[in-house]
């Protein structure tokens, strides 16, 4: 099939590149490069372009000939969601509908996307099913939900066929450590605790440890990014005629913020020192995924089911690259 992976040079889209690749996917890379990196892919295969312009998407589907899109586009800074909301709705909502829009244009219909937890906000119940009700707290995740709407709405009227595919905590790296997470501003927790074992950082901070959980800090489900990229194309590959999924994506395992501390010093002989801080506003105690569907509908299985799996992946990236991919 012939494929076009929109920000596949960003960290999830990078490995869902390779692995589109190595299945025999005759696969294109767009991408602006605001946040995504041309050494992570093929440079042959790399198209330099905006989500925005839509004459520009229409020509690269026509010149070769897609069939399938996979959408990983998108700004994801939770935070700066909420200080620039318009930034968000610009790019994650507005953008989307320019590459649906570009692809009517082409005739192309299928498209797996990239969603996430943030569209179910705090939940009430664990683990969190297909099922929850959908109540984001924050720009990005309403970013996310309209453009999964937008999907249902565009099935429904022009024949579209889908996947969105809803991360929990994306992590690790290659296992070859070739390709990995290098994001500018880091946000997430494991690459900020291994950027203390590096010497980057003087020590991490926990945000607050007075949850309802056994240790007092937060509960997260973190999947291997491979994991993450087999299930895109599982779902690729089931892309058809009045095909609509819409799938959690995790380990149904929760790892708290101090186990994923102890896990970093255990693989990496390091003492990161850690120190505790105030509660960040919105942070829920608890988010595990309940991937059941995933699993029965993709014949999809985590690969990486514990932490100290993934974090050993991450180490192995981020030790060879400590500069990410400016090393």
């Amino acid at each position: 099939m012939n494929v076009l992976v929109v920000g596949g040079a960003g960290y999830i889209g990078s490995h869902a590149v390779r692995l589109l690749t190595r299945a025999g996917h005759n696969t294109w890379v767009y991408d602006n490069l605001v946040f995504g990196h041309p050494q992570a892919v093929p440079q042959a295969r790399l198209i330099e372009g905006d989500l925005l312009d839509r004459r520009r998407l229409v020509s690269v589907m026509r010149e070769h000939e897609i069939e399938a899109v996979m959408h990983f586009a998108a700004f994801a800074f939770v935070g700066e969601s909420v200080v620039d909301p318009a930034k968000y709705y610009q790019n994650n909502v507005v953008g989307s509908l320019n590459l649906l829009e570009a692809m009517r244009e082409a005739g192309v219909l299928k498209i797996v996307f990239s969603s996430t937890t943030a569209t179910y906000g705090e939940p009430k119940v664990m683990p969190i099913t297909e099922d929850v009700p959908q109540r984001p707290i924050n720009p990005y995740g309403f970013s996310k939900l309209v453009v999964e709407q937008a999907l249902a709405d565009y099935a429904l009227a022009y024949e579209f066929s889908y996947a969105a595919l809803r991360y929990f905590n994306a992590a690790g790296a290659s296992p070859q450590g070739d390709i990995g997470e290098d994001h500018d501003p880091e946000t997430h927790l494991i690459p900020l605790v291994l950027q203390v074992a590096l010497g980057q950082r003087s020590h991490i901070t926990i945000y607050g440890d007075d949850y309802p959980t056994p240790d007092g800090t937060c509960i997260r489900d973190y999947v291997h990014v491979d994991d993450l990229a087999t299930a895109h194309l599982a779902a690729l590959e089931q892309l058809g005629p009045g095909v609509a999924l819409k799938l959690n994506l995790g380990t149904g395992r929760g790892a708290s913020v101090r186990e994923v501390i102890e896990a970093c010093r255990r693989v990496t002989g390091h003492k990161i020192p850690a120190e505790v801080g105030l509660r960040r506003p919105g942070d829920p105690p608890e988010l595990v995924a309940d991937s059941t569907l995933a699993q029965s509908t993709l014949s999809w299985q985590p690969q990486y089911t514990d932490i100290e799996s993934i974090v050993s992946t991450a180490w192995g990236w981020h030790s060879k690259h400590p500069r990410g991919y400016r090393s």
